[in-house]
């Protein structure tokens, strides 16, 4: 478990100890800073709440939406403590990137594993962005035939949803043009927007589906399974499905590096965490306990593309189309820093390459400027990435398992295990005394819970591929 460099031997160099300061001048307060993590972890995942609290039940689901909620916020503070370095009060660096605080606390070989986390967590993000965009444009097609033909009709425009994914993908070979972060704000503005305003009608469906039933359905024990053995693995997929949602440990530290001093950069960070996840706990608890009570036993896996919700058919169908809209800029969110990451590796080590290197000039009369500028190694390297993100999601379009896969694997890493190593070597805590435990077995604890929902969620999409 323990693969940190032997950091007692490292020597921190003049260059590492230079300020990499990202912004020229902090203006960061405590509500933008709430609005900033409200805004990154609003999004897909919560959609898959409410099958996920089904799964548990009336007790292990609000149980564990705490839990998660108890962890993030702990992660946040141990986080927030890292943004100076080497002294959590005075150091004269800040760190203004999650990668860059793991590689100065716990070495090159930390910084490699943690690309490889968020690398794999933000591919896969393509994928289940890929499966949700093609699913709610099924669930607009379906909404507006329950309405002509009736509530009863067959409506089912089959299960293969093929070929809106190559839809999507299409789109997105389009939209992966783009430049990087700084052509794209817009983008993320309309997503942020969206992710809003689908979460909220689907919250407001569902409590209006329990007023008028008139009761709340569902139980203590949760849906039932085929066996035993089946409901345990679906209990712990669900708990990689509310991992999946919960933590924003990556982008924490740049949100950080916005804010403006006094008082402490840290102490206004924790104060924005505890705000924004006590924001965040009761937004999710009412989108999975709202879906949960007014479904029970037949809770959709995605909230608003089961065939729960009939009418205002048009809320149905404006819901939908802001996931769509969401996830058509979320991808590129999720993409664009392993598009980065790749280009710049490319660049540097083949500097001269006049296919990586040059760039070609198009007249559009349509666009404004009229010259779009093209360069073959960005547009094969990205049309070949989301080539390869849509047809891992052709081949397993299971919306919640994949959630469950990409919140059992990216959980324990980035929210637990590097803040808590972070957090040993910072406060130079000595192995064995009570605080070390204490960390120590929380840590354990979070693997070992992120293990079994691994397998759970593996389980659940090898069953659903060939059962």
């Amino acid at each position: 478990m323990d693969i940190k460099e032997n950091d007692e031997s490292r020597v921190i160099t003049p260059t590492e100890l230079q300020p990499h300061d990202s912004v020229s001048a902090r203006t960061g307060t405590l509500w933008t800073a709430v609005t900033h993590i409200i805004t990154g972890v609003i999004g897909a995942g919560v959609l898959s709440l409410a099958w996920a609290t089904a799964k548990l039940g009336w007790i292990a689901g609000p149980a564990a939406l705490l839990a998660f909620a108890g962890v993030t916020l702990l992660s946040a503070f141990l986080l927030s403590d890292c943004y100076r370095f080497p002294d959590p009060d005075n150091g004269p660096l800040r760190l203004n990137s999650y990668s860059q605080a793991v590689k100065l606390y716990l070495g090159k070989k930390n910084e490699i594993v943690c690309g490889v986390v968020v690398y794999i967590s933000l591919f896969g993000c393509g994928i289940a962005y890929t499966i949700v965009t093609a699913t709610c444009i099924r669930a607009i097609m379906k909404s507006n035939c329950y309405h002509r033909e009736g509530h009863n009709a067959p409506c089912s425009f089959g299960d293969n949803n093929n070929y809106f994914m190559l839809l999507f993908g299409l789109t997105q070979i389009f939209m992966s043009q783009i430049p990087n972060f700084h052509n794209m704000l817009w983008l993320s503005l309309v997503a942020a927007i969206m992710s809003f305003t689908y979460s909220f009608i689907g919250m407001a469906l569902a409590l209006g589906k329990i007023i008028e039933k008139g009761k709340i359905e569902g139980s203590v024990r949760g849906s039932p399974a085929e066996n035993r053995g089946a409901k345990v693995w679906l209990a712990f997929q669900a708990l990689g499905n509310i991992a999946f949602s919960y933590p924003f440990s990556i982008i924490l530290l740049e949100i950080q590096d916005t804010l403006r001093s006094p008082p402490a950069e840290k102490q206004t960070m924790k104060k924005a965490s505890a705000v924004a996840v006590f924001i965040q706990t009761f937004f999710f608890f009412c989108c999975g306990c709202f879906g949960y009570a007014a479904f029970g036993d037949s809770t959709p896996g995605n909230l608003l593309t089961g065939s729960g919700f009939f009418e205002p058919f048009w809320l149905v169908d404006f819901a939908n189309a802001c996931i769509v809209l969401h996830l058509v800029g979320g991808y590129q969110v999720y993409s664009q820093p392993i598009f980065a990451a790749v280009e710049r590796w490319l660049t540097k080590k083949y500097p001269q390459n006049k296919f990586i290197a040059r760039f070609y000039g198009f007249n559009l009369p349509l666009l404004r400027g009229g010259t779009v500028r093209l360069n073959p190694m960005r547009t094969c390297l990205r049309t070949m990435y989301v080539l390869i993100t849509t047809g891992v999601a052709v081949m397993f379009p299971y919306f919640n398992e994949v959630l469950g896969v990409l919140g059992a694997i990216g959980f324990w890493p980035l929210a637990v295990y590097f803040p808590v190593e972070m957090c040993i070597l910072q406060k130079k805590i000595r192995s064995w005394t009570r605080p070390w435990l204490l960390l120590r077995g929380f840590s354990f604890v979070c693997l070992l819970v992120c293990l079994l929902s691994l397998v759970g969620s593996v389980y659940g999409l090898v069953g659903a591929k060939f059962g």
